[in-house]
C-alpha cells in the first residue's frame, strides 16, 4: 500500500528510535555477543584501577604499544603509553596529520564506587576483628550489606616493595560482608531515611572472630588476623597508611536475562566505555592512522577528578605538550584543534522506576550509543555544553557508518544530575561531546547494560578516530 504524505513526512522529519535487536541483522547481533565476551573477563580481572592499568598495559604491549618517552619525536604509526603512577593510564597511536592541527581524545574513567579501608582499618570489637572503611564516591550504602565482597588493592611498603592483594575472587577464598540488623530488632532503623539505612561509620567489614592462643596478649582476633596477613603477605599495622585497599563486590560478570541479552558487573560505570575506547584504539592503530589518537583512562572521576590522576589535574596537558614539542608546536595550539569524546556511560530508563526520567529524552536500553550534549544538575550547574556543530559532526560520523545512536540526559530537570570528565577537557579549549553505554542500577554494586549498545559504543569510538573532522 502507498504510504500518505503524513507517513512520508513522519519517515522524514522524526528522529526514529531504533532498537538494535531488531535492526541488526543475526550476524551483527552475533558480533555484539561476541565482542562482549573478553569484556567481561576485562571486568572481572580489571575491579579497580590498578588493575585496569596492569590489565589494559599487557594487552597495549601485545600490540606494539612501548613506554612514552618525553623529548621523543614520534613518527606516523608509532605507538606509546604512559603510566601515571599505576591509576591512570595514556596511550595512542602517532598519526599522519601534523600534531599542531589537532589529536583525538577519548576521555574515560577507571574508578568506580566502592568502600575503602581507612589509615587503621583493623579493630577488634565484643570478639569480632573488623575493618572500618570510607565510603568512595555515590554509593547508596544500604545496597552494600549483607553480601559477599572481596578486597583488593596495593600494599606500599617501607622497604619499597609493592604487594598486591586480592582475597574473595577465587572460589576457594573466604569473602567479607558488612552486617546488618534482623527484621525482628530493627524497629528503631526501620524509621530512618532510606538514606541514612546505615549510615557511613556503621559501613564496618566482618574479618574475623577467631582468637590467637595467648592469655598474656588482649585483643587476641584482632592478633590473629594482622598475624594471618603478615604470614601471608608481609604486611604490618603501619603498612595501612601507604596502602590503596578497597572492597568491591565478589564475583565475575553474569549475562543477564534467558535471552542473554544483558550484562550484570561490578563498574560498568565506566570500564565499559575504557574498554570499548581501549579496543577502538588498537583497532584504529593497526590501520597508520591519520589523526594522532589519544586515550585516557583517568582515575578520580566518582569523586570530582580530583588529585595528579584524576584529570582536573593537568597530567593529560602535559603529556600532550611533551608529544608535541619535538615538533616545536606549543601545546595549546594542539588543543585547540583536538576533539574529544568524552566517554563515559548515561542513565538507561528504568521502567520500576519512570518518575524519576523525562522519557523523551532518557536513554534506552538497545537503542544504541548514547550522546549527551550537556551535563550538570539543576541549571546545568558544572556542565560541559557541547558546541553545537561537534554535535552535529558526531552525528553525522554517527549516521554515515550506520552507528546506532540516541540521546538521553540524567534524569528530570530538578532531579538531581550529575557529571563526568568531559568539563575539564573541554576547559582546555577542545571540543568535546559525552556518548558512552546506556547503564541502568549505576552505582549499585551490580550494574546492568546491553550488549548491543556495548558493541555500539565500541564502533562510535572507532568510527570517531578514523573521520575527518
Amino acid at each position: 500500500m502507498e504510504k500518505t504524505k503524513g507517513e512520508l513526512l513522519k519517515e522524514q522529519l522524526f528522529l526514529k528510535a531504533e532498537n538494535a535487536t531488531t535492526k541488526l541483522s543475526d550476524e551483527e547481533l552475533k558480533k555484539a555477543h561476541d565482542f562482549c565476551e573478553p569484556y567481561k573477563k576485562f571486568m572481572d580481572d580489571a575491579k579497580i584501577e590498578n588493575e585496569a592499568v596492569v590489565v589494559a598495559i599487557e594487552k597495549l604491549e601485545a600490540k606494539g604499544y612501548k613506554p612514552f618517552e618525553s623529548g621523543k619525536k614520534y613518527v606516523p604509526g608509532e605507538k606509546f603509553y604512559y603510566n601515571n603512577r599505576g591509576r591512570a593510564l595514556i596511550f595512542g597511536t602517532m598519526g599522519t596529520r601534523p600534531i599542531e592541527q589537532g589529536v583525538k581524545i577519548l576521555a574515560s574513567h577507571i574508578d568506580s564506587p566502592r568502600l575503602d579501608l581507612k589509615q587503621r582499618p583493623v579493630y577488634e570489637k565484643d570478639e569480632l576483628a573488623l575493618f572500618k572503611t570510607h565510603y568512595y564516591g555515590g554509593v547508596r550504602k544500604y545496597q552494600w550489606v549483607a553480601r559477599a565482597l572481596a578486597l583488593h588493592g596495593d600494599v606500599y611498603k617501607k622497604d619499597g616493595s609493592v604487594v598486591h592483594v586480592t582475597i574473595g575472587e577465587d572460589e576457594n577464598d573466604p569473602v567479607f560482608m558488612v552486617s546488618d540488623l534482623l527484621p525482628h530488632l530493627s524497629k528503631d532503623q526501620n524509621q530512618r531515611t532510606l538514606k541514612d539505612g546505615l549510615k557511613g561509620e556503621e559501613m564496618n567489614v566482618v574479618i574475623g572472630s577467631q582468637m590467637f592462643k595467648d592469655d598474656k596478649v588482649s585483643e587476641k582476633v584482632k592478633l590473629n588476623i594482622l598475624n594471618i596477613l603478615f604470614e601471608k603477605y608481609g604486611i604490618i599495622e603501619g603498612d595501612f597508611l601507604s596502602a590503596e585497599l578497597t572492597m568491591v563486590p565478589a564475583g565475575k560478570s553474569k549475562d543477564v536475562g534467558l535471552d542473554r541479552s544483558l550484562i550484570g558487573a561490578y563498574g560498568h560505570d565506566d570500564r565499559v566505555c575504557a574498554y570499548t575506547s581501549m579496543m577502538a584504539e588498537l583497532d584504529y592503530g593497526d590501520e597508520k592512522p591519520e589523526w594522532t589518537s589519544i586515550v585516557v583512562f583517568a582515575d578520580k572521576e566518582e569523586v570530582g577528578s580530583d588529585s595528579n590522576t584524576g584529570l582536573h589535574s593537568a597530567f593529560m596537558e602535559y603529556m600532550i605538550a611533551d608529544l608535541a614539542a619535538p615538533y616545536g608546536v606549543p601545546v595549546r595550539t594542539v588543543l585547540s584543534h583536538s576533539k574529544c569524546l568524552s566517554a563515559d556511560v548515561s542513565a538507561a530508563f528504568d521502567p520500576t522506576f519512570p518518575d524519576v526520567y523525562e522519557r523523551n529524552n532518557s536513554s534506552f536500553l538497545n537503542h544504541g550509543v548514547c550522546i549527551v550534549k550537556y551535563t550538570g544538575s539543576g541549571g546545568k550547574s558544572g556542565t560541559n555544553d557541547c558546541y553545537a556543530k561537534f554535535a552535529g559532526d558526531v552525528r553525522r560520523v554517527m549516521d554515515d557508518a550506520g552507528v546506532i545512536w540516541q540521546t538521553g540526559e540524567l534524569g528530570k530537570v530538578d532531579q538531581g544530575g550529575g557529571g563526568t570528565v568531559a568539563k575539564f577537557v573541554a576547559a582546555l579549549d577542545v571540543d568535546t561531546i559525552d556518548i558512552g553505554v546506556p547503564v541502568m542500577a549505576m552505582h549499585a554494586p551490580m550494574e546492568v547494560v546491553a550488549k548491543t549498545d556495548v558493541y555500539m559504543t565500541y564502533r562510535a569510538f572507532y568510527e570517531f578516530l578514523k573521520a575527518d573532522l
